[in-house]
């Protein structure tokens, strides 16, 4: 039997979300709730909507449509809704002087808006819009960091029935140009810049070196974070920000009810090879699906204060604004890294705004981790109810550490995945369960997801494909402008199986665990291995503050384990540590995986939402084009990969 790290206190699971929508369904148990959710997609998904009062104008009266294959399934199709009444005209016209979102800058500056204020200002962006010819099914880029006024953006667009592109904040020119290129995106909505480590972080050059080569672009409207000067002249018109102050009241602006599959955003996504592919979401399904995994997942009510350390380019970004605000709670921003000026800077934002529900990735918490405990124990996280993860597969000790000093042994881990296209979760334990350390818990709810192998059997103990034979409300509606790619992506493998992309693995106890992307496995003379357990290993070792794992290739075993190591704060890299992790690995791991080579480096390259991005640094390995690094967020980490001895 595996180890149990946390459970509900007796009676606190039946005053959560989903411990209520368990007894107003008469369901006893939450395995039975699972089970039913899944055989009755439609059912569950009806009552989700029902349970959350999610806002039709129109009332949909099919649930889900299948005519044309679960590859394109329809949800809600013949109801009537926009993502801009579910977040904030119900809550503006209901709970008006509710918090809604709090920001904090890096400079410590402050801003709180009610859900009243909210609307007001997304009233005044939409009008803005709406004069410069902006109206239904037009797209419009997103390229801010996370300010108050990024929510207001998404909002005022969906508001309008257009389609907003989230564009990561840390990219480049050409990065952001082919994405409003290939959306035809008719505004851009940015910043002069932010803060980040001390130093101002300019946007508005390369906003204009964006959409000078994207004829389509004839607007740009620019919250004025630097002070610096509008454009005068030029191709597309650039805007000040609308302010709406009290003796400025904005107009009105009715909000457009469309289809619950509408497109609502377009969120891009790298990889590999070829251009970005542009994942489609709608209106309806992205909205239900997010704000039930908000509130039975995390269970998230008004009165919570929910932070994600996100950039609104990650679909986590937009998976905060939305679930928060959809389940009428206040959305936490913080615009800064999470160790300046100090180490502590994170959890001294967590404890002045008294969080309550916080997630972050591993890498950040094995970075923070490093830094020891005594900067979290400073700062008092009481408020703090549910902790988050994402992104990546844990390591044991970091993920206790999170569990034990920042939650305080008393909060459980809601460790969930799910991917852009998915647009939400495919696996996620639940606040009413028992949990294991690093556990993923189990399907979603309502989500139909399976392990297989190569012969598409479903099986257990033994690492295979994760797979999903459903469909689900939050799924892409395909890759914008690209059919065909998208099924070859996702549906290609098996008949009517969407294939992830991720190895899974289900114990024993019908714990599910991710082993890494499939696209990252090393195979060594034949057997297949998961970069995660190699990098557990590695980081158990208190000389190790990260690792990587990768397969390069060999003569003889097809492929070979190489170790790229950053040392622990203090520590040497000798080739005495060599040794002693060559063996850590061999030990925990078996002869056959014995790595080749173990090389220490100062840093390694990850994105923005603190990934480690495995293919650039196999690539640097070798001697191979990396892809596409728009998302690195610092470009001498890969030199430090290549440079690493």
């Amino acid at each position: 039997m595996t180890e149990t790290i946390w459970e509900p206190a007796p009676g606190a699971a039946a005053a959560t979300n989903v411990g209520r929508f368990m007894a107003e369904h008469g369901i006893s148990s939450f395995e039975e709730l699972r089970r039913r959710s899944i055989d009755d997609v439609a059912w569950f998904w009806d009552a989700v909507v029902r349970f959350l009062g999610i806002p039709f104008s129109t009332p949909f009266t099919e649930v889900l449509d299948t005519t044309d294959g679960i590859e394109w399934a329809r949800w809600f199709a013949d109801g009537q809704t926009n993502l801009a009444a579910i977040c904030v005209d119900r809550w503006a016209a209901d709970t008006p002087d509710a918090e809604a979102v709090r920001w904090e800058g890096e400079d410590g500056a402050v801003r709180v808006l009610t859900y009243a204020e909210v609307a007001r200002h997304v009233d005044g962006l939409a009008a803005l819009l709406r004069e410069r010819g902006i109206g239904p099914g037009d797209a419009v880029g997103i390229f801010l960091p996370m300010l108050v006024e990024t929510v207001v953006a998404a909002m005022a667009v969906a508001k309008l029935g257009a389609v907003f592109l989230p564009v990561f904040s840390g990219y480049g020119a050409d990065a952001i140009s082919v994405r409003l290129e290939d959306a035809g995106a008719r505004a851009l909505l940015t910043a002069d810049g932010f803060h980040r480590r001390g130093k101002p972080v300019p946007m508005l050059d390369t906003a204009r070196q964006a959409v000078a080569g994207v004829p389509t672009v004839t607007t740009v409207v620019v919250v004025p974070r630097l002070g610096s000067a509008l454009a005068t002249s030029g191709r597309a018109e650039e805007l000040a920000w609308p302010d709406p102050t009290p003796d400025g009241a904005p107009e009105r602006v009715a909000t457009v009810a469309v289809p619950a599959e509408t497109p609502l955003f377009i969120a891009y996504t790298s990889g590999t090879t070829g251009k970005p592919k542009g994942a489609v979401h709608v209106h309806g399904g992205f909205a239900v699906k997010i704000a039930e995994e908000v509130a039975f997942q995390f269970d998230c009510r008004p009165g919570d204060r929910l932070f994600w350390f996100a950039d609104f380019g990650w679909i986590m970004g937009p998976w905060e604004v939305v679930g928060a605000l959809a389940t009428g709670a206040t959305l936490c921003l913080y615009e800064g890294a999470p160790d300046f000026p100090d180490v502590d800077r994170l959890w001294a934002y967590l404890a002045h705004h008294r969080v309550t529900i916080l997630g972050i990735s591993p890498t950040l918490v094995r970075s923070m981790m490093a830094h020891g405990d005594e900067p979290v124990r400073r700062h008092d996280l009481s408020a703090l109810r549910i902790l988050g993860s994402t992104g990546e597969p844990w390591n044991e000790e970091p993920y206790r550490w999170f569990h034990r000093v920042v939650g305080g042994g008393r909060c459980p881990v809601i460790n969930i995945s799910g991917g852009t296209e998915v647009g939400a979760c495919f696996l996620s334990p639940h606040p009413v369960e028992a949990l294991t350390p690093m556990t993923l818990g189990g399907p979603a709810l309502g989500m139909a997801v399976d392990v297989f192998d190569d012969h598409a059997r479903s099986v257990r103990g033994e690492v295979g494909e994760l797979v999903c034979t459903k469909p689900w409300p939050g799924m892409t509606r395909g890759l914008w402008q690209a059919p065909e790619r998208y099924l070859e992506t996702y549906w290609s493998r098996w008949p009517h199986v969407w294939v992830h992309g991720d190895w899974a693995l289900v114990d024993s106890d019908g714990r599910w665990y991710l082993r890494g992307r499939s696209d990252d496995t090393i195979k060594i003379a034949g057997k297949r291995l998961g970069p995660a357990e190699v990098e557990s290993a590695l980081v158990g070792h208190p000389g190790v503050a990260e690792a990587a794992a990768v397969g390069v290739p060999h003569e003889l075993k097809g492929e070979a384990l190489w170790c790229y190591v950053v040392p622990a704060a203090g520590v040497e890299p000798t080739d005495a540590l060599r040794a002693e992790l060559v063996a850590v690995v061999t030990d925990a791991l078996g002869k056959s995986f014995k790595p080749s080579e173990v090389r220490f480096c100062s840093a390694l390259p990850k994105t923005r939402s603190a990934k480690v991005l495995r293919r650039a640094i196999r690539a640097a390995a070798v001697g191979q084009d990396p892809g596409d690094l728009s998302s690195l967020e610092d470009p001498g980490a890969l030199d430090a990969v290549r440079s690493a001895r």
